[in-house]
């Protein structure tokens, strides 16, 4: 059986511009554009005054804005594994944020967002970070993408890294290796230079517009996953000073700007009307940075912890006749909804291995009735530490230790202050009467705590937990590059 994509590209083969026509009621192009430690309060749209961002705002306004929305885990190669593959990240093994000298990565047996487009006919492209495994196996030509060009890991992970920039050249050569750009799976430039990370995302956007280009006459898979604004903050040089709002805002705009030229060539080749066009950030703001740093929105925390401020992210979308324009949705989805969402608008098969994330067209589309598909969501962090979950309005956070920067003050040079670390107990927080968890109500709610508390206990026994000596049965064990695969 033939999907969605397929006729719509036979469609547009066998009957030209009237094929364009009748294909644009058939399958989407799917453009996904990821920030790196994007704050939930960074865009206009949701709140930022400082600098402007025009062409995101224009998703909001001529698509839709979801304000409860969330990722899996707040850091980077976990956050990346639960998009691409539609599992919580526990489930396909990925953890916190792989090193450059990792052996692990993504398992072969995961099918990921782009092998799904591309076994209904898609053209697919990942340009960007990457962070799901260095060693070629692990790589995206590897895993559906017809192309790829980017760094493999974060921006940081270099010589240059802000933590050792007082030491010498050798000294910080110990720490991190060179950081290299690939084509492909080759090595296109092997000592990224800060000169270099001044043009990646303006490199990122000509590429991914080349793509769009080139693959107008075909339904095509386009994931751009910006480097920024993760620290070290890097801006082109005419990008210096745009904003009015530091390197910060500066590095905003040209993100936004990316935004514009992308938006502006579905329209030039005339397929904006059958491309939907999604944006969010892999987990909230770096706080420790200062004003190199997003900011929350109001949230409490940011990265690297399940308060609200490091798991809640932006997300807009925009399909032209299809989403209806200017809406808010306030019910919870999370970023693992995106892959079974494609996979119903190609009429693709779900995997044979279970996935975590549920269909949100309806929510997309405004349908009737339309709600979270979700009885509950879980977050966790660090090595399978669960340390939180939402039900409905509910927020219930788990004990655990977590690092804190409420009450301290970042620098404005780049680089880090450090966190205080506190202790979280049992707490329970109504996220629509206090969406900044600052009112602890477990005392007043038993009833809430105790069946919010059965919830995470089926979780446990599927995904396990580190912090009560729990192991799940439903965990898949990430590749490893030196052990060979089982037979």
């Amino acid at each position: 059986m033939l999907s969605a994509a397929r006729v719509g590209f036979l469609l547009w083969t066998l009957l030209g511009p009237l094929g364009l026509v009748l294909a644009a009621t058939s399958a989407p192009n799917i453009v996904v554009l990821f920030a790196d430690d994007l704050g939930y309060g960074d865009l206009g749209c949701y709140g930022a005054t400082a600098y402007q961002t025009p062409h995101l705002d224009r998703l909001a306004t001529e698509g839709v804005r979801f304000t409860d929305f969330y990722v899996s885990s707040p850091v980077c190669s976990a956050s990346r594994a639960a998009l691409l593959t539609g599992c919580y990240h526990e489930r396909v093994g990925i953890s916190g944020a792989l090193g450059p000298a990792s052996t692990s990565g993504i398992h072969p047996d995961e099918t990921t967002m782009a092998e799904l487009c591309r076994a209904s006919g898609y053209a697919t492209a990942a340009i960007g970070k990457w962070h799901l495994g260095r060693p070629e196996q692990f790589l995206p030509l590897q895993h559906g993408f017809d192309s790829y060009f980017g760094l493999p890991y974060s921006n940081d992970m270099w010589p240059f890294h802000p933590g050792v920039r007082h030491l010498t050249p050798e000294e910080r050569a110990k720490r991190w290796p060179p950081l290299p750009l690939l084509d492909g799976n080759q090595v296109v430039d092997p000592e990224v230079s800060p000169e270099d990370q001044k043009t990646l995302t303006g490199r990122y956007t000509r590429r991914a517009v080349d793509f769009i280009r080139s693959q107008r006459e075909t339904p095509f898979f386009l994931y751009v996953a910006y480097s920024m604004p993760h620290v070290p903050l890097f801006v082109s040089p005419e990008g210096e000073g745009r904003s009015g709002a530091g390197l910060y805002g500066d590095v905003i705009r040209e993100i936004d700007d990316s935004v514009g030229s992308i938006l502006g060539a579905l329209t030039e080749e005339g397929i904006d009307g059958n491309t939907m066009v999604v944006f969010s950030s892999d987990n909230g703001p770096w706080l420790s940075y200062g004003k190199h740093a997003g900011s929350s929105g109001g949230l409490r925390e940011g990265k690297g912890t399940c308060w609200e401020g490091g798991i809640r992210v932006p997300f807009l979308a925009r399909w032209p006749g299809k989403i209806p324009s200017g809406r808010v949705v306030r019910e919870p989805a999370m970023t693992i909804d995106l892959f079974p969402t494609v996979a119903g608008l190609l009429g693709a098969n779900l995997p044979s291995r279970r996935i975590d994330g549920v269909d949100i067209w309806p929510l997309l589309a405004d349908r009737a009735g339309a709600e979270s598909p979700h009885d509950a969501l879980f977050f966790y962090f660090l090595s399978n530490e669960l340390q939180a979950m939402r039900s409905g309005p509910w927020k219930l956070i788990l004990p655990h230790r977590y690092r804190s920067f409420a009450g301290l003050t970042g620098r404005d040079d780049g680089l880090p202050v450090e966190y205080a670390m506190r202790e979280a107990g049992l707490e329970l927080y109504h996220l629509e009467d206090d969406p900044a968890e600052t009112k602890d109500v477990a005392a007043q709610h038993p009833a809430v705590v105790e069946d919010l508390l059965r919830k995470v206990e089926v979780m446990r026994g599927d995904l396990g937990d580190r912090l009560t000596s729990r192991k799940g049965s439903g965990n898949r064990p990430a590749a490893d590059s030196v052990q060979p695969p089982k037979s």
